[in-house]
C-alpha cells in the first residue's frame, strides 16, 4: 500500500511530482492547475480548496487532483437533489470531496502519472485511500467527474457507483478539407452550412487563428473581455480570470490556440481552444458585437478546420446543444464515479444513476438518428 498526504500544488517540491506525464492533455497538466491556484481562481473563498493526494511507492509517484467543495459550482454534474435530500434528512452534504478539473467538463486522465505508467496500477489503492479520506475529512462522498472509462471496472468492483452522462464530439477520420466533410452530409444540410458561412463573408467579417506565442496582450484583453460579458449575460460571475488566462498563454503556449473574429470596425468575437495529440477542445467564447452564424463559425467550423489542418481526429466543442448534433457532432456517453459515506443514500443513488443510465443511453441512441450524414447507397 502506497502512503498518501494532502498537498495543495504550490506547496510540492517539483521533486514530489511526477516526472514527464504519460498524458498530454492539457488540463491535467500541472501547468494548467498550478495556474488555477496561483491566479486565485481556486483556493479560499472560492468553494473549491485543493486537497490534491499525493501517493508515493518507493521511487514511483502519481498525483490525484482532489478539491474540498463547500458548493456544487463549476462541476458540470448536477447533484443538487442529492444535497437537498441530505438536507431533508437533517445531514450534511459538504464538504464533498472531488476529483476533477475546476470549471471544465471535459474527459480526460484524472491520475498525473509518470511517462509509461498506467492508471490500472494505481487505482485499487486510489479507491480504498479515497474512502478513508472522507471519513477523515468528514465529507459525504466522493466524486472522481468525467473519468477515463478504462476505469469503470476497477470502480464497480470497489463498490463505487457510475454516472452517465452525453455530449457532443466530431470525429475527424482524415477528411483533405471542409468541402471533404461537407461533401458526407445530406444536400440539405450542406446548402444550410455554407449559407452561414457565405454570410458572414458577405458582411466583411474575417476570422484568424493564433497559436499561444502569437497572442498579443491586446488579443488576451480581448478574449477576456468576451468570456466575462459571456458569463454576466447569464447573470453569472466568471470563474476564472485574466491572470490566469495570462498565465495559460505563457505556460502552455503549443497546446492553446485563439480564434478572433473581427470587420473593418475592429474585432467582434473570440473563442478559445486547446489541443494535445489527438483532440481539439472548444473551451471558452464570447462576443462585444453579434452576427448571425457567428458563434458557429468560430466555435464548430472552425475548430473541425483546426483539426483537419493538424491531423487531429476527435473534436470536442464543450458542453450542450442539439444544435452540434445537426451540424455533425455525433453524441457520446461520459462516464463520473461516486462514493458516499451514509449507505442508505449510497443506495438510493444507486438505484437513481442506474435510471438515469438508461434514460441517457436511449437518449443518445436515438439522437444518432439524427446526424446529418448522408445515408450509403
Amino acid at each position: 500500500m502506497p502512503t498518501s498526504s494532502w498537498h495543495t500544488l504550490p506547496a510540492l517540491h517539483e521533486a514530489s511530482l511526477p516526472p514527464r506525464l504519460a498524458s498530454d492533455h492539457p488540463f491535467t497538466q500541472t501547468a494548467f492547475l498550478q495556474g488555477l491556484e496561483a491566479c486565485g481562481c481556486v483556493g479560499p473563498g472560492t468553494g473549491w480548496q485543493p486537497r490534491h493526494l499525493l501517493l508515493e511507492q518507493g521511487a514511483r509517484r502519481a498525483l490525484l487532483p482532489v478539491y474540498s467543495k463547500t458548493d456544487s459550482s463549476g462541476e458540470y454534474v448536477f447533484d443538487h437533489a442529492w444535497a437537498a435530500a441530505y438536507q431533508r434528512h437533517g445531514l450534511r452534504y459538504f464538504p464533498k470531496l472531488v476529483t476533477a478539473v475546476p470549471f471544465t467538463p471535459v474527459p480526460g486522465p484524472r491520475l498525473l502519472l509518470p511517462e509509461g505508467e498506467s492508471a490500472s496500477l494505481w487505482l485499487p489503492d486510489v479507491f480504498t485511500t479515497m474512502r478513508e479520506r472522507v471519513i477523515q475529512e468528514q465529507a459525504s462522498g466522493w466524486h472522481a467527474l468525467f473519468v477515463p472509462e478504462d476505469w469503470l471496472p476497477a470502480a464497480s468492483e470497489a463498490g463505487f457507483l457510475t454516472r452517465t452522462g452525453c455530449r457532443f464530439h466530431w470525429q475527424n477520420p482524415g477528411y483533405r478539407d471542409f468541402s471533404d466533410f461537407l461533401d458526407t452530409l445530406t444536400s440539405k444540410k450542406r446548402k444550410d452550412i455554407r449559407r452561414e458561412r457565405r454570410l458572414l463573408v458577405e458582411k466583411g467579417i474575417r476570422c484568424r487563428v493564433l497559436a499561444g506565442r502569437d497572442i498579443s496582450p491586446a488579443d488576451t484583453g480581448f478574449f477576456v473581455d468576451c468570456y466575462t460579458r459571456t458569463y454576466h449575460e447569464h447573470g453569472q460571475h466568471p470563474y476564472l480570470n485574466l491572470a490566469f488566462f495570462q498565465h495559460l498563454f505563457r505556460s502552455m503556449p503549443d497546446q492553446v490556440l485563439l480564434v478572433m473574429a473581427e470587420d473593418d470596425a475592429g474585432p467582434m468575437a473570440s473563442a478559445l481552444f486547446l489541443h494535445d495529440h489527438t483532440t481539439l477542445y472548444g473551451r471558452y467564447w464570447g462576443c462585444l458585437r453579434r452576427a448571425d452564424g457567428l458563434h458557429f463559425e468560430l466555435c464548430y467550423y472552425l475548430g473541425m478546420e483546426i483539426c483537419m489542418q493538424r491531423g487531429l481526429s476527435d473534436f470536442d466543442p464543450g458542453t450542450q446543444g442539439e444544435h452540434k448534433l445537426l451540424r455533425g457532432f455525433a453524441p457520446r456517453l461520459t462516464h463520473s464515479l461516486h462514493w458516499l459515506k451514509e449507505p442508505a443514500f449510497h443506495e438510493a443513488v444507486s438505484r437513481f444513476v442506474e435510471e438515469e443510465r438508461n434514460q441517457v443511453e436511449r437518449y443518445c441512441e436515438d439522437a444518432a438518428k439524427h446526424l446529418p450524414f448522408r445515408k450509403n447507397d
